[in-house]
């Protein structure tokens, strides 16, 4: 059952990632400019610029901009320059980002998270894309197929097993009996994992309830009336619910509902359970693909979209937070507390 507990028009999947951080990028470019280079392959001067387009500020995004520039640093040395952009959650900024570096005719982008590699696929059919922090390539048109994306564009993919997401929940709430599963109505990766949880978590006999927000507007409103309903709120990958941490916070918290987050923990974002692939590695496996395009041909197009394995969790229990909800962590699950 689906609660739409928002105001306002549903907004397409794009126009709604404008909600949730301000409208001014931030850049930092260590790009030296002027010197133009063919997509793929290196400039006059020896140098590979690859431009980094970053959705918003958050950790999790942070960490795989940090992993794919790590991999690149450690592959190539000084002969890699970046110019990283942050668009701040909004489209135009994005346009902006992109369409500079189509225009300085950068090497490579690297697309961090849905809006970007959207932008980019957009904009450019020459330039190869890596993307990164996209939960689905294919049902959101960025590829073809995950086997073969097609076009000039591949990466990897932030989706982990909600299997083990289910068995951990179950290991430190045994009681939980329904679970409210809280993400942005206009997220289309989000809907996705909506799904996917409810048929994970529905057939281990625990209910679920969708309830979502249009805006960061919605947000209290929306979570207050999901801890009426459930015993425990579950968040998937949502820029939206990723930006306004503080929000769900300050109502769960107060009605002493546990939250399960699937983003990079953060000790001060209220959540008792965090479920994370590592950003990290993943962004640095993205600048491993990277190098692939860019010194030994390989062909976007040809490139699988690399998944994330289940050793590649980062797994966090907020002690904290744990003892202001007054649960107990089992001493199975003591490795994770932090």
């Amino acid at each position: 059952m689906k609660k739409l507990l928002a105001a306002g028009l549903v907004l397409t999947m794009g126009l709604s990632l404008t909600a949730c951080m301000g409208g001014t990028a931030n850049t930092s470019s260590a790009a030296s400019g002027g010197s133009e280079s063919s997509s793929g392959s290196a400039g006059a001067d020896g140098v590979y610029n690859i431009g980094i387009c970053q959705q918003m500020q958050h950790p999790s995004l942070d960490e795989a901009t940090r992993g794919f520039q790590d991999a690149l640093t450690e592959l190539l040395g000084d002969q890699v320059e970046f110019d990283y952009q942050n668009a701040g959650n909004e489209p135009t900024n994005c346009t902006s980002i992109i369409t500079k570096f189509v225009t300085d005719n950068v090497d490579l982008i690297m697309a961090n998270a849905t809006l970007p590699a959207e932008t980019a696929k957009e904009a450019t059919t020459t330039i190869p894309i890596v993307g990164t922090s996209v939960t689905d390539y294919v049902s959101t048109g960025i590829v073809d197929s995950n086997e073969a994306p097609g076009a000039n564009i591949t990466g990897y993919s932030d989706l982990s097993d909600v299997s083990n997401h289910l068995a951990l929940v179950q290991e430190l709430l045994p009681d939980v009996q329904t679970v409210a599963i809280v993400y942005s109505s206009g997220e289309e990766n989000s809907r996705i994992q909506a799904e996917n949880v409810a048929a994970v978590f529905e057939a281990a006999g625990i209910a679920t309830e969708d309830f979502t927000a249009n805006d960061s507007n919605d947000i209290s409103t929306v979570v207050t009336e999901a801890c009426t309903q459930a015993d425990a709120i579950y968040l998937p990958t949502d820029n939206l619910l990723a930006g306004n941490m503080e929000l769900v916070k300050n109502v769960a918290l107060n009605q002493k509902v546990p939250v399960i987050s699937s983003f990079t923990a953060d000790e001060n974002d209220g959540a008792l359970l965090s479920i994370s692939i590592s950003y990290y590695t993943m962004g640095y496996r993205a600048g491993e693909m990277a190098y692939e395009i860019l010194v030994n041909g390989a062909d976007p197009a040809t490139m699988p979209i690399g998944v994330m394995s289940v050793e590649d969790m980062d797994i966090t229990i907020n002690q904290s937070v744990a003892d202001e909800l007054g649960i107990t962590i089992p001493e199975s699950m003591q490795q994770y507390a932090k």
